[in-house]
């Protein structure tokens, strides 16, 4: 008694200073526990290893068989390598820069949107559907599924620096994907979770589905080394240019058919004279902005030590670049883990990881301009002849545009075992992020006005995590485990920004300010630039308390059940505490009534339902009614204020009242999976229906209350579809093997309600409905062109010829559908049509070897999402967009290449009042799905060839590969690429292409 009494005082300390939980096994048992327990997610490789004896059974690339029950099928035992887990073994070989990247269609049911080729950049990925609506750059984050890595849920950017932009192309600061730290090459295995009860027991943070990472660990015996490395090419694009010939013959025909004098004399200057070499002579500035670009990566990792202590270090530095305009992404990561066992009941592990990530931004005049918020005239664009060009990016040189984030991130954990199957795990976990932007552009860039920026902002994240856990075996058939679990989590997100206009010289780049605390000038720029400031802060506390009991009967049934209770400091004080439960059940079949069946080795099936509460990403809604900055006008939407100057009620962004309670979200999945054959051929399918209730959404008031819109919950959103997955060893033989693998997601997206019983609310260019997907376009139906004005119909009760807005329609108009047959086209004859997401999405996966020799290909496809070609719209409705001179009116460097797939649309009157060339209309409306060949991989491992003799004994492993990597696309789509649409289904045609890469690298294992 006195020896558990010991224990269980020395466990309490412990968790009373933090320390974190840990795993290890121990000389005679292991203990399934450390930073996944906490979390409390369990993996079923203990994460620290003290012992020199393992288990040969153990497969990290699965689901841990202790919460299995609850998932959508038992799949930790029937696939090892293609449940809802990425084969890390072949995407080693694949020079994915991020975590978005290695996922893509290798994963049921995970979307990945790559909406530019620009190394670094933000990416999104979506479980299962869409949970609200996406009408803005900042609505994807609302999406995002959870990270975890070794159970540290990793912090992202907050969406709220969009508060203070005008345009929402890029976030201020770096803006660089903070998930493109991870490293293959030191990753054991990453799992999405999709499952309710696993879901239950990471809490609100994982409401949209959660991602597992873990790491490589820290194991005892030998030391062991790895080596790898990689270099390659991502070869220049040929594209097809064109100049002012190509242009002036474009127009032509509207110009033969539609245009007056004045259309005439409005001509576009920069087209007017046919003897200018800038824009009539060589279309040759290609070769200086594709080039090709080297790439390449090289890491170690050293793993040892002894049964009490032993560790690993990892170390990588890489660089990843495209072939286009000279961007580029460099990232050095330092990892290092180390456990120890100081009693044989106790075990210790940690862990740090830190990673700095410089990118080298692109030169695009619409992302510069959308930052500096000033706009020069826009009538000459950029010249297609390289001697311009050139001058260009002379003038560029002169420009500051340094970007780099630095990423640490780690845990600190302890697992005491206080009597036989009863452990205590209490875990310190950390994550801290921050972001730098300098910059600076001259005169000879900005029309005579230099700017300047500096941006430093930071996340951070700091959690305890403790449970308690107890497995009671009544008898052979009946046994129980049991777990308490609580956690608490601090998040602060914060900001500084500065952006400052006419420096009097190019030569200073640098915002200097008074330093002086005492002075009435404190901060303020020291003669020289005109500077605004703005600075924002988050914090958001979460606390958790849950409890969850597995039954087992026997090897046929498994019944789990998890209760948790969660506080945010983002909900409002009378509703901060949500109490969600979750329940799963599995049966198997194949133990029940196929014990002789030498046909089936296995098969099961499951059903589970959970809950889980939402967590706001913005803290206004907590605190009910409030002032903010708000004085601005439509050019210039935030000024800063000083000591409450300046501030007003929400009467622009929706008044924020009392009453507002947290979404939740309920998942229900039905699933079955068989393994038959021997083991050659396994399947699962899995029904899931998602409901996403009690949401967040913004609804107009009437213009009396003086407010334009109102906050309040009551937006429901369903999410049905199947999860399906197949793999087969089609041919499995000493010498050659080939086994494919196949990923398949239909989902069907549907709104089920919206606030007071709304059926249908309007937002901006887009409609809510309920009944139809928040992804469906919401458009005009073009069915034609009126040829003369006898064409247009006539209402026979009043003689009046049939209208736009308005407007009358005639010779050279659209034949929009008037739907409810008012003789008045308006926004009320505007149909649903397409969807922005993708019905269908997957993968299929090959692998051949032959004695040495290995061959992989994988391929992915997305279908049924359609998109607006804004390209083209901008093409068409040259009259309007090179009159309105704004941030539309800009035309890239790239608006000089054509391709041969350009689509043609009908000759309208490009200068008629009711702008033919609208982008909300079906005309412009493509299929965006695609079939892509995304890596072949060709590979040969010479340490178990004879070539090395004798020598081979110094190598475990030393493996040669090729990879080539985006290499084909099949696709309708009448762009440069269907994938370079962004998240609210507009192609711009500005976006950087995905481009092919070619890698040669070696892998050695001492």
């Amino acid at each position: 008694m006195a020896k558990i009494i010991t224990r269980i005082s020395c466990a309490l300390l412990l968790c009373i200073f933090g320390f974190p939980n840990v795993q290890a096994k121990t000389y005679v048992k292991v203990v399934r526990s450390s930073f996944f327990n906490a979390s409390p997610f369990q993996s079923k490789d203990p994460l620290a290893d003290t012992t020199k004896k393992r288990k040969a059974t153990v497969v990290r690339d699965t689901m841990p068989k202790n919460i299995t029950m609850g998932k959508t099928t038992a799949l930790s035992s029937l696939f090892k390598n293609t449940k809802d887990s990425l084969r890390t073994r072949y995407s080693r070989q694949v020079p994915n820069l991020s975590l978005q990247q290695m996922l893509k269609g290798n994963v049921a049911g995970l979307y990945v949107q790559e909406t530019t080729g620009e190394p670094g950049t933000e990416q999104s990925m979506i479980i299962q559907g869409t949970s609200a609506p996406i009408f803005s750059k900042r609505d994807i984050y609302e999406v995002q599924p959870a990270v975890y890595l070794n159970g540290v849920h990793l912090i992202q950017e907050n969406p709220f620096a969009y508060d203070v932009q005008k345009y929402d192309y890029n976030r201020i600061g770096p803006a660089t994907n903070l998930l493109a730290n991870v490293d293959i090459d030191n990753i054991e295995a990453i799992e999405v979770i999709k499952d309710p009860v696993s879901l239950a027991k990471l809490g609100p943070n994982a409401a949209n589905g959660a991602i597992w990472i873990t790491t490589k660990s820290a194991r005892s015996g030998a030391m062991k080394i790895s080596v790898n490395s990689y270099f390659g090419v991502v070869p220049s694009e040929n594209v097809q240019t064109v100049n002012g010939v190509f242009e002036n013959n474009f127009r032509a025909p509207f110009y033969r058919k539609y245009a007056t004098l004045a259309n005439y004399d409005s001509y576009a200057s920069f087209l007017r004279d046919s003897t200018n070499v800038d824009y009539f002579g060589s279309s040759n500035w290609n070769d200086l902005y594709y080039k090709n670009a080297g790439i390449y990566g090289v890491n170690m990792g050293i793993t040892g030590g002894s049964e009490r202590a032993n560790f690993r270090f990892y170390g990588t530095a890489e660089k990843s670049a495209s072939n286009a305009d000279a961007t580029s992404l460099d990232k050095y990561n330092a990892y290092f883990a180390i456990n120890m066992k100081p009693f044989d009941w106790m075990t210790v592990s940690s862990f740090l990881n830190a990673a700095r990530m410089d990118r080298d931004r692109n030169k695009s005049l619409r992302d510069r301009f959308a930052e500096v918020r000033y706009l020069p005239d826009f009538t000459n664009p950029l010249s297609p002849s390289a001697d311009n060009y050139r001058t260009f990016l002379d003038e560029y040189k002169k420009a500051v545009d340094d970007n780099r984030s630095n990423l640490l991130n780690g845990s600190l954990a302890i697992n005491a075992e206080i009597m036989p199957k009863l452990h205590f795990n209490t875990a310190l976990v950390f994550d801290y992020n921050e972001g730098i932007r300098d910059a600076f552009f001259p005169t000879t860039l900005m029309d005579g006005v230099n700017f300047v920026s500096n941006y430093f902002g930071f996340n951070q994240r700091f959690g305890i995590n403790n449970t308690l856990s107890y497995s009671y075996r009544l008898n052979k058939s009946h046994s129980f485990d049991f777990i308490l679990g609580q956690s608490v989590q601090n998040d602060i997100s914060k900001y500084n920004y500065a952006r400052g206009y006419e420096g009097r010289s190019d030569f200073i780049k640098l915002n200097v300010v008074n330093g002086n605390a005492g002075s009435s000038n404190y901060l303020n720029a020291i003669d020289n630039f005109y500077v605004f400031r703005y600075t924002d802060k988050m914090e958001n506390g979460l606390m958790s308390f849950y409890a969850s009991a597995k039954y087992r009967y026997k090897n046929l049934l498994n019944f789990g059940a998890v209760l948790r209770r969660d506080g945010s400091s983002r909900g409002q004080p009378d509703s901060r505490w949500v109490t969600t439960p979750a329940f799963s059940a599995e049966w198997s079949l194949k133990n029940q009534f196929l014990t002789q069946n030498t046909f089936f080795n296995d098969l099961k099936v499951g059903a589970s339902w959970g809950r889980s509460a939402k967590i706001y990403t913005d803290d206004r809604f907590a605190a009910g009614p409030q002032y903010r900055t708000e004085y601005g006008w439509p050019e210039e939407p935030t000024i800063p204020s000083s000591n409450g100057v300046g501030i007003s009620r929400p009467y622009n962004t929706g008044w924020v009242g009392y009453g507002i309670t947290l979404p939740y979200s309920d998942r229900l999945n039905i699933s079955a999976s068989s393994t038959v054959l021997k083991n050659r051929l396994t399947a699962a399918i899995t029904f899931y229906n998602r409901d996403d209730k009690n949401q967040l959404i913004n609804i107009p008031l009437s213009s009396e209350s003086g407010y334009t819109s109102i906050f309040k919950n009551g937006m429901a959103i369903n999410n049905k579809g199947i999860d399906l997955l197949l793999s087969a060893g089609i041919i499995q033989h000493k010498a050659f093997n080939w086994r494919t693998s196949v990923n398949f997601n239909y989902n069907k997206n549907e709104l089920r309600a919206l606030p007071d019983g709304l059926n249908e609310l309007v937002i901006g260019d887009n409609k809510l409905q309920v009944g139809q997907p928040v992804g469906a376009y919401w458009l005009y139906i073009n069915n034609g062109i009126y040829n003369s004005d006898a064409e247009v119909p006539t209402n026979s009760a009043n003689g009046q010829k049939l209208t736009f807005n308005g407007q009358p329609l005639k010779a050279g108009d659209p034949k929009w559908l008037d739907t409810n047959g008012d003789y008045d086209v308006n926004s009320a004859d505007k149909q649903f049509i397409g969807n922005r997401a993708p019905n269908f999405i997957g993968g299929w996966i090959n692998d051949f070897s032959y004695q040495n020799f290995d061959l992989n290909f994988n391929v992915f496809f997305a279908l049924g999402q359609k998109s607006i070609n804004q390209f083209d719209v901008a093409r068409y409705d040259f009259a309007n967009r090179e009159s309105r001179n704004d941030i539309n009116s800009i035309k890239e460097i790239t608006s000089w290449q054509t391709t041969d797939n350009l689509k043609t649309y009908p000759i309208y009157n490009a200068w008629s009042n009711v702008i033919p060339y609208r982008a909300d209309q079906d005309l412009f409306l493509e299929s965006t799905s695609y079939v892509k060949l995304r890596s072949v991989t060709l590979g040969y491992d010479f340490s178990k060839a004879n070539i090395l003799g004798k020598g081979k004994k110094g190598f475990k492993r030393a493996y040669v590969y090729l990879t080539g990597s985006n290499l084909l696309t099949l696709s309708s789509f009448s762009g440069t690429d269907p994938e370079l649409v962004n998240y609210t289904g507009i192609y711009t045609g500005t976006s950087l292409p995905i481009a092919r890469t070619y890698i040669l690298g070696l892998k050695l294992d001492l």
